[in-house]
C-alpha cells in the first residue's frame, strides 16, 4: 500500500510571540519541522511526504529540504487560509489508493510506533485518529451554565490523523465549514464514523515558548549528548 504523509504547517504561530513562525523555530540546533519531517521519512522508506507551508515561506522550507533530506521525496505545496484548504492542497499530489497520514508540523515529538499504530488500524478501517484521555476535571457551557462532565469520556485528538485515500479525498470535495478543526470532522460531515488510537503524552503541539523547552527535555531524554 502506498503512504503519503501531508505535513501541514502553514500556520503563522502567533502565540510563540516571535516573528518566525513556530515550525522554523530552533530545538536542538535544527528547525522544529525537521523533527516531524525526519521521523515520517525514517518510518517507511517507501513513503511520500508533502509539505504545506505558508506561501511567505516556501523559499525556507525549501532550504531545510535541501539542507537534510532527499528531495525527490519530498513535495512542497503552499497552504491555504484555513486548514481545510491547506490540506485539500497537499491531497492534490496524493493518490486513492493509498494511506495517507495528515499530521501537524509542530507536533515534532512523534514516534515511529504512533505512526505504525495509526497505519495499521487505517487498514483494517480505513480511519485512524490518535486520542489521549484527559488528566484534568472537563467542564461544558451550555445556554443554561456549566455543569461537570466524565472526563474518562472526553478524548483529546492528536495526529497523525490517517486515513484511506478513498476516503480522505472524497471527503475533501465537500463545501467548506467552520466546525472543520481536524481531519476528523470533515470525514464525519462526509458521513463516515471514525477509529480511535491510543495516542502518546509526549506527542505535543509547539504552541508557546514553554513548549521548546518541553520538547527539548524530552529529546535530551529519548537521545542523550
Amino acid at each position: 500500500m502506498k503512504k503519503y504523509a501531508i505535513i501541514v504547517a502553514g500556520g503563522s504561530g502567533t502565540r510563540m510571540g516571535g516573528a518566525l513562525p513556530k515550525q522554523f523555530m530552533l530545538l536542538r540546533d535544527r528547525p522544529v519541522l525537521f523533527y516531524t519531517i525526519n521521523t515520517f521519512l525514517d518510518c517507511y522508506e517507501d513513503l511520500k511526504l508533502i509539505l504545506v507551508l505558508p506561501v511567505d515561506y516556501m523559499e525556507m522550507g525549501r532550504e531545510i529540504i535541501d539542507a537534510y533530506f532527499d528531495k525527490d521525496r519530498i513535495q512542497l505545496t503552499a497552504g491555504g487560509d484555513t486548514r481545510f484548504q491547506s490540506v485539500k492542497n497537499g491531497l492534490q499530489y496524493a493518490e486513492e489508493e493509498a494511506i495517507i497520514f495528515v499530521h501537524d508540523g509542530v507536533r515534532c515529538l512523534l514516534t515511529c510506533d504512533l505512526i505504525e499504530s495509526c497505519y495499521q488500524q487505517a487498514l483494517i478501517s480505513g480511519t485512524a485518529i490518535p486520542v489521549i484521555t484527559s488528566k484534568d476535571s472537563v467542564r461544558i457551557i451550555s445556554d443554561e451554565g456549566n455543569e461537570a462532565i466524565d472526563r474518562e469520556k472526553v478524548m483529546l485528538v492528536q495526529t497523525p490523523q490517517t486515513f484511506h485515500g478513498k476516503i480522505l479525498i472524497p471527503a475533501f470535495q465537500i463545501d467548506y465549514k467552520d466546525k472543520f478543526t481536524d481531519e476528523a470532522t470533515v470525514v464525519e460531515a462526509y458521513g463516515l464514523k471514525v477509529s480511535l488510537v491510543p495516542g502518546r503524552e509526549d506527542n505535543i503541539k509547539i504552541t508557546k515558548p514553554v513548549d521548546l523547552v518541553i520538547a527539548e527535555k524530552i529529546l535530551q531524554d529519548r537521545q542523550p549528548a
